[in-house]
């Protein structure tokens, strides 16, 4: 596995190619944010972001959703997997939102995670994006390029998330999940990555044995 300084390196290397982004989900306020991240799982970002400008016009904040009846949530959700599902997470998670917790985003892993629709990697996105926690999600994306580069020798994603949290400082926690994720996404594709001219190749275990 990489040592700390490498890692440092290849962070830096990785973060400077996609400097200060947060999120390519479309939203305005809090609330949508979090209705984007339940609505991504299982849908790229474009999709999401293509119902989301019209849906968004309706729906600002929690109490919006009070006008709309589930049926005109699937309409809105309908192209996306799962919408059934997704629509009825988004229409109990308002309620819950507007009347326990004033409307506000819960500042808070635990919390968030009891919430409709939310689980711990989604509840991870949301408070790095609203409140700059200190989390890296790992999906089996962010798994994949983490063994793949030699950041750890792990089997799961569950097993990549605890090496992480305790390998990595709050700083590069605050400030790397998002071009973690953009990075697989552009440079670092399971299928076909572009090795020959990515930053960190000389870095990388993967590029040293093909």
């Amino acid at each position: 596995m990489k040592s700390k300084k490498e890692i440092s390196e290849i962070f830096d290397k990785i973060y400077n190619l996609y400097p200060n982004f947060k999120t390519e989900l479309y939203y305005k306020t809090d609330f949508q944010l979090v209705l984007a991240v339940v609505m991504s799982a299982q849908a790229t970002d474009k999709q999401v972001n293509k119902i989301n400008k019209e849906f968004f016009e309706k729906v600002e904040n929690p109490d919006d959703l009070a006008k709309l009846s589930l049926d005109e949530i699937e309409k809105y959700l309908k192209s996306l997997n799962y919408y059934k599902n997704k629509s009825k997470y988004i229409k109990n998670l308002w309620e819950i939102l507007y009347k326990k917790y004033n409307s506000e985003i819960p500042n808070n892993l635990e919390i968030l995670k009891t919430l409709p629709g939310i689980w711990i990697k989604t509840a991870k996105v949301i408070l790095w994006v609203l409140y700059d926690a200190p989390y890296i999600w790992v999906d089996t994306h962010i798994h994949r390029i983490s063994n793949r580069i030699g950041f750890v020798k792990t089997k799961t994603p569950e097993q990549t998330d605890k090496v992480l949290e305790k390998k990595l400082t709050l700083s590069q926690k605050r400030k790397m999940h998002h071009a973690l994720v953009l990075f697989w996404r552009y440079n670092c594709p399971a299928i076909k990555p572009k090795c020959e001219w990515c930053a960190i190749n000389n870095l990388c275990d993967y590029y040293s044995v093909i």
